[in-house]
């Protein structure tokens, strides 16, 4: 029975600290009861002092023990021979030879638009068709008497040859016929200016007169057809590139709007220079099979102006220069596995371009250099590498 009891006991005093220490926060907030939630506080408080004292002696000791703690990390990069092409960047507009403005040949009402805005046309096709005032209804008494005329000339010939007949009645039968061809032309050229046709394959981006509207010769804008398969580039170049720039020279075309890149070869280059901003001009043709490429968008043309097939090249950042006016940059040397120095190494450099710049003095290929976490370095540092 005296077991019993204690184990009884012990399992009251077990529930009894369990129904304080051991609940979670979550339980103790729930309860809502203030002195438990103080008391569990300050036990947390408590625990918490005791890890960090505990993490401070475990950092000391690694720091007492580990002789790479000091050693900055970095990352290295062996070099060697590579192309290395720069590039100039001028900004240029994209045109199209076929954009143009149709405009009305003859004077009368617009009454049958047969094409939409957007619509597809082929060379040749109608757009549209005005008004003839009645150059139909003459066109066939010309050509009635266009045939009465070609009837008697062809008797009167038939009876000149045969020597009937006068030389006048020949003659005035002759040009009488020779008129009325002409006056049968004339008023055939005017009415096919009625009739408005496509100069070239396109599309109408814009429909200026409505159907219905008075048009005049010259100075009615009836459609703009547009044409989106010969386009190029036109853009300014400055004068002091005029040596490095042919027709034939390789440039790379982006146009930003469309997020494209084009390679291409300079169509045209200008043969005057502009005094105003001494450029002169060049244009590119670019490829649109997609249709995406239309006039006036802007455009970045880069071109090459600079080729080095041996050159050594690094990252921009990896190039410092120090309080005396040197440029550097520090290069690894091995130690063991992945422990080495710092070296300083002055250098001469080049062109640069995307990030990367040419390094013309100081580094051969083969060296190593310190790419990542050179910049608080020293000459002769110890240092460790990650790669």
């Amino acid at each position: 029975m005296k077991k019993i009891a204690t184990i009884f006991l012990l399992s009251l005093a077990i529930i009894s600290c369990g129904n304080g220490e051991d609940k979670s926060v979550e339980e103790v907030i729930e309860d809502g009861n203030l002195s438990e939630i103080r008391q569990k506080k300050s036990e947390l408080s408590k625990e918490q002092s005791e890890l960090s004292r505990k993490l401070d002696l475990l950092e000391s000791a690694i720091n007492d023990l580990d002789e790479d703690r000091g050693r900055p990390l970095v990352n290295i990069q062996k070099l060697e021979d590579t192309t290395f092409r720069h590039y100039a960047q001028v900004q240029g507009d994209v045109y199209t030879d076929e954009n143009i403005v149709i405009y009305s040949e003859t004077s009368g009402i617009l009454n049958d638009v047969r094409v939409n805005e957007g619509q597809q046309v082929s060379k040749g096709q109608v757009l549209a068709v005005i008004d003839d005032g009645g150059l139909s209804s003459e066109l066939a008494r010309i050509e009635t008497q266009l045939a009465l005329a070609e009837t008697t000339f062809e008797r009167q010939e038939r009876l000149w040859e045969q020597n009937i007949g006068s030389e006048m009645q020949y003659l005035e039968a002759k040009s009488n016929f020779e008129a009325m061809q002409n006056s049968a032309s004339q008023i055939r050229t005017q009415l096919a200016k009625n009739t408005v046709r496509a100069p070239f394959s396109g599309v109408i981006d814009e429909i200026i007169t409505e159907e219905g509207e008075v048009v005049n010769p010259g100075q009615s804008q009836l459609f703009r057809l547009v044409s989106l398969k010969n386009m190029f580039i036109e853009a300014s170049v400055p004068e002091n590139y005029l040596n490095q720039i042919t027709e034939g020279s390789e440039v790379i075309v982006e146009i930003g709007s469309i997020g494209k890149q084009f390679t291409g070869e300079i169509q045209r280059v200008g043969n005057t220079i502009n005094p105003n901003n001494r450029t002169f001009r060049i244009e590119v043709a670019i490829p649109n099979e997609d249709g995406l490429v239309r006039p006036n968008q802007i455009a970045t043309v880069m071109i090459n102006d600079y080729i080095n097939e041996e050159a050594i090249i690094v990252p921009e950042h990896t190039v410092q220069q120090n309080s005396q006016g040197e440029t550097l940059v520090y290069v690894w040397e091995p130690q063991e596995e992945n422990k080495g120095l710092a070296k300083k190494v002055v250098v001469e450099t080049g062109y640069v371009y995307q990030g990367k710049i040419e390094i013309t003095e100081g580094l051969e290929p083969g060296d190593t250099i310190i790419t990542d976490g050179s910049r608080n370095l020293r000459d002769g540092q110890e240092i460790q590498t990650s790669n």
